[in-house]
């Protein structure tokens, strides 16, 4: 496997972690995982910070393994540069259906791959999936 194939796959892994649902309930957890400039335009169209995603994921969807979980779909990836992975994909959480886009950045601080922005766009109901 080449570093590209690997750096996507290690983004990939970084972002099925944020699903799940004992990852979200944990703010410890969450601060491992996202970048301290971490930035995201959520599918409602809030702008979310380090600070504000740490202290609300646990109390967002997905959060309970006894709820629905986010189930991901398509997930496809690119390495932009060194230490810098664009992936895309779609998940479906209940009945809403949302694509996705995500910037992964490996710091030289060693503590690995970490998400630096995410954007949520919601798809209408009837929207093909193409």
């Amino acid at each position: 496997m080449d570093s590209a194939t690997d750096d996507v796959n290690q983004a990939i892994a970084g972002e099925l972690q944020l699903m799940d649902p004992g990852v979200r309930a944990s703010r410890e957890r969450v601060r491992r995982l996202l970048d301290p400039e971490f930035v995201e335009v959520g599918r409602s169209g809030r702008r979310w910070t380090y600070e504000s995603m740490v202290a609300e994921l646990s109390s967002r969807p997905g959060r309970s393994p006894d709820a629905p979980r986010y189930e991901p779909s398509d997930i496809s990836g690119v390495r932009l540069a060194p230490g810098l992975v664009h992936l895309t994909f779609e998940t479906v959480l209940g009945d809403v259906r949302t694509r996705r886009s995500s910037i992964w950045r490996k710091r030289d601080d060693g503590s690995g791959w970490r998400m630096y922005y995410h954007q949520a766009t919601p798809v209408p109901p009837g929207v093909d999936t193409a």
